[in-house]
């Protein structure tokens, strides 16, 4: 049966529509994508954007499509997704399925409904989108700072495109059920006022008109917000009379507000009562999620994400340094080195070996020797995606020995990774002059071999293993 060149990643937290997902991509029609990765998120409630990234960077295709856990695929979706990719151009760095909403047929959608309806018409949502992975890479994937299942699709999708990637909408689509909410569910959905400041601060006033989102309500909720707060400080000061009249603005504009979202409803008394109390309640509850973003992400800049690739040199890095060794009993990994490597590779970070090894142009060591030890060092920390050695001198005026950049340039082309996107972390000044070189990122871990000019040179250092994965996971660098 045909492959698609495509990897479906599904981030959950357990719910039971997984499983009705999953039923439905199993009996769709179509050849089968080369993986299908779903990222339990249920314990660590990183968040839907987090999740996503842990699971498009273990991805080894061309293409990454991404569901949501609580979708079903229609019968014809991996046929239709197949047609998709297969009509993308090479300018075309993402497509779009469509989402179908279902509503109840004999009676009006509750306010609930009518807002989970709208993801008919959302602009590049995660519920079913796929995206070339070369440009996940480019952009560092989904911005983490975006806690919930809000905006950070729309937040991924304008800095594609404003790399010059293409989106599209392709023929294939989901069915995406309305779920169960509780009463207080649209107060609680104002915490996304804080997502739409920091979208505000990463893309400029007008991403509203460039994401799709429409207008929002944010100025009113505030005006009203200002209403109660004038109302109460004014009444506390035995102003009455001012009192009234901004007790009578916040009431119109309350009333105003329910009116709107009663009117195209079902109008049943539960309904009803949910709309009068949540009405009074929203407005203020907006603002509040909204001046809690402005202070969160006052200083935000642009995302960066973790690394694609982290080349790390040997000896005095990965292992004690055991000069010109070629006996595998003498490899001896350093103090934390297996738990750094570990958080990478959970984190989706592909992970590599670039090593000087003079010693067998020197005659001292022969390439079958560091071959043997180069696969003890696999044993004890592996698996790495790629092993770059250099055999020649200081003299022989070869392009591969750091501080040359050929050993990081050739790693990255093997794996297809930017060099902008990868780290080189090692213990001496050639290792950071490598990475530079090549365009990639270099970070100094200082050891015995280390000089004091090398460290006062290096642009990021750590001061150990561990300390540097952590840096490169938050983002630091």
């Amino acid at each position: 049966m045909a492959v698609l060149p495509t990897t479906v990643v599904v981030p959950t937290i357990g719910r039971p529509s997984l499983d009705v997902l999953l039923r439905s991509l199993r009996e769709s029609a179509g050849p089968r994508p080369a993986d299908v990765i779903v990222v339990d998120d249920s314990e660590t409630r990183s968040g839907p954007a987090a999740a996503r990234n842990r699971g498009w960077r273990r991805a080894r295709t061309p293409w990454v499509s991404f569901l949501d856990d609580d979708v079903i695929a229609e019968p014809d979706w991996l046929a239709r997704l197949a047609g998709d990719i297969a009509a993308a151009g090479p300018d075309v760095a993402g497509s779009q399925g469509h989402v179908t909403v279902p509503l109840p047929a004999r009676r009006r959608p509750t306010d609930w409904e009518r807002g989970t309806a709208g993801l008919q018409d959302a602009r590049w949502i995660t519920a079913d989108m796929s995206y070339r992975r070369s440009a996940l890479v480019a952009a560092g994937g989904f911005d983490e700072r975006f806690p919930r299942a809000y905006r950070e699709d729309a937040d991924l999708a304008l800095r594609v495109q404003d790399a010059g990637g293409r989106l599209v909408h392709g023929r294939r689509g989901v069915v995406h059920p309305v779920r169960p909410a509780g009463f207080w569910a649209s107060v609680r959905a104002q915490a996304g006022n804080a997502d739409d400041v920091l979208m505000r601060r990463l893309h400029g006033p007008d991403w509203r008109e460039r994401a799709g989102a429409g207008p929002g309500r944010r100025r009113a909720h505030l005006a009203t917000t200002a209403a109660a707060a004038g109302a109460l400080a004014l009444a506390a000061t035995g102003q009455r009379r001012a009192a009234g009249a901004a007790a009578a603005g916040w009431l119109a504009a309350t009333a105003r507000f329910a009116g709107r979202r009663i009117a195209p409803g079902p109008g049943d008394p539960a309904e009803l009562a949910r709309m009068l109390l949540t009405s009074a309640v929203i407005p203020p509850a907006a603002a509040w999620h909204a001046a809690a973003g402005w202070l969160r992400h006052r200083g935000a800049g642009p995302w960066r994400g973790v690394p694609d690739l982290v080349l790390l040199d040997r000896d005095g890095t990965l292992i004690h340094d055991v000069p010109y060794n070629g006996d595998p009993e003498r490899v001896e990994p350093l103090p934390g080195a297996a738990d750094a490597l570990d958080r990478l590779r959970a984190a989706g970070v592909r992970v590599g070996v670039v090593t000087n090894q003079s010693g067998i142009a020197r005659g001292l060591l022969t390439e079958d020797d560091v071959e043997r030890v180069g696969k003890r060092v696999e044993q004890l920390l592996g698996p790495f995606d790629v092993w770059r050695s250099c055999p020649h001198g200081p003299d022989d005026g070869c392009g591969c020995r750091k501080p040359a950049p050929g050993m990081v340039a050739s790693a990255c082309a093997e794996l297809g990774v930017p060099p902008d996107r990868c780290v080189v972390i090692g213990d001496i000044g050639a290792d950071v002059a490598a990475a530079e070189a090549a365009g990639a990122t270099g970070v100094l871990v200082p050891g015995p071999q280390t000089r004091p000019e090398e460290v006062a040179a290096a642009r990021h250092t750590a001061p150990d293993l561990g300390t540097a994965a952590d840096a490169l996971l938050g983002g630091a660098w």
